[in-house]
């Protein structure tokens, strides 16, 4: 079986499966993609588009004008490689599509669906307290959705990452779509025997207890402002607490941009709040090997997210047996369930989540069940193995079941 794998960057959710479908399975993977790097055994294809929406193209159509000036490059690439003769295509239906590659190979594709817009009941509206969303980000909400919408009817089979991820897609094409983890390396993300209660340049006091916050970028869809006001009141009623801020001073997702004046988000709530960060730390981007430390030391670890993609940042988290205070929104609600493997707090209830951390920092050992529970919840239901067997299933199921002249070989 010869799987091509499609997605703008390399290897994103697809190299652990092309890593295993090569070294497990003896199949053939190629991956196309315009950037990344080398995987051991894994094709590449790069390719590189010739243009892209401009100032004046119309704001609500940019992304799928993206999109197209990608697909039609990847379909070039692709067509100038002779050699790429796929039993199977699997895509991030994203930036880059499919679509087009219907017109070059006679072969089933499977797309990874992560995630649809909606203008209600949403990430876009979630937060009310900030500035409300502008006109023609509401508007572009709607056509970003078209080169998905494509993706779903042109795909025969897909796959998102959690319940809540797939029940955003429209009821029509559900049936299609399986809900599929990417997978957690459980023997990686464990529990550390030895802790060092060092990261970075901040040394942590033998007496304190640590308070943890992770996410891609400070921002309004992952409440880093809603932490900071937690974390500064925790500080101000216990004087042995540390605060460490994982993550880099930029805005990911979302559109913050649009109220902070050229600033980010980061600056922009810390100018309008007195908040104290003599104890609150921010250490910035880390290796994985020191994120696993940063969750092994932390006595709670505080996770916020208004309905969008769910964080891999929370599975690590938990997989480390780290104690969980999750916002009480769809996505964490799949994954946290409340005083078994962790527990939820009303995303903006700043009293309840300041109260819920103290009363574990009172007797952080108390709470060990919760994290061995948490761990457990990792192991039954997302590590690799098991997810990437579930992935296996849909691929073989569907590059087998419609050509039936496909022979499966696996090594012993």
């Amino acid at each position: 079986m010869h799987v091509l794998f499609v997605h703008q960057n390399f290897p994103a959710q697809f190299g652990q499966i092309a890593n295993h479908l090569v070294q497990k399975h003896g199949w053939q993977c190629t991956f196309a993609s315009q950037h990344g790097g080398e995987v051991p055994g894994v094709g590449r294809v790069l390719y590189e588009p010739k243009s892209g929406a401009r100032a004046e193209t119309n704001f609500c159509s940019r992304t799928f004008e993206n999109q197209v000036w990608h697909s039609t490059a990847l379909f070039d690439a692709l067509r100038s490689r002779p050699d790429v003769k796929p039993d199977l295509i699997v895509g991030h239906s994203g930036m880059v599509s499919t679509l087009y590659l219907r017109e070059l190979y006679d072969a089933p594709i499977i797309n990874y669906f992560e995630f649809f817009y909606r203008t209600h009941d949403s990430d876009i509206d979630f937060r009310t307290d900030l500035p409300a969303c502008d006109t023609p980000t509401l508007l572009r909400a709607q056509t970003r959705n078209a080169m998905l919408l494509l993706d779903l009817e042109n795909c025969d089979a897909g796959y998102s990452p959690t319940q809540f991820q797939q029940s955003q897609l429209p009821q029509e094409f559900r049936t299609k779509v399986r809900t599929i983890f990417d997978g957690i390396d459980a023997d990686f993300w464990k529990p550390m025997d030895q802790r060092v209660r060092r990261i970075g340049e901040i040394e942590i006091p033998k007496d304190h207890h640590v308070l943890t916050y992770v996410s891609r970028g400070m921002e309004s869809m992952r409440g880093f402002d809603i932490f900071m006001r937690v974390a500064d009141r925790v500080c101000q009623k216990r004087s042995d607490v540390t605060v460490l801020v994982v993550g880099e001073d930029r805005i990911a997702y979302g559109g913050d941009a649009r109220f902070t004046n050229g600033k980010t988000f980061k600056q922009w709530f810390l100018s309008k709040n007195e908040i104290d960060i003599s104890r609150i730390h921010f250490v910035g981007r880390v290796r994985p090997t020191e994120l696993v430390n940063v969750f092994s030391v932390s006595d709670v670890h505080v996770y916020l997210t208004v309905p969008f993609t769910l964080s891999w940042s929370l599975f690590n988290a938990m997989s480390c047996g780290a104690l969980a205070i999750g916002s009480d929104t769809a996505p964490v609600r799949e994954l946290i369930d409340h005083g078994r493997n962790g527990f939820l707090v009303d995303f903006f209830d700043i009293d309840g989540w300041v109260d819920r951390v103290l009363a574990v920092l009172d007797d952080p050992v108390a709470f060990d069940p919760i994290r061995r529970a948490a761990r457990q919840t990792i192991l039954d239901s997302y590590t690799l193995p098991i997810c990437l067997d579930k992935m296996l299933e849909l691929y073989r199921e569907v590059g087998v079941g419609i050509d039936d002249r496909l022979e499966v070989r696996e090594r012993p």
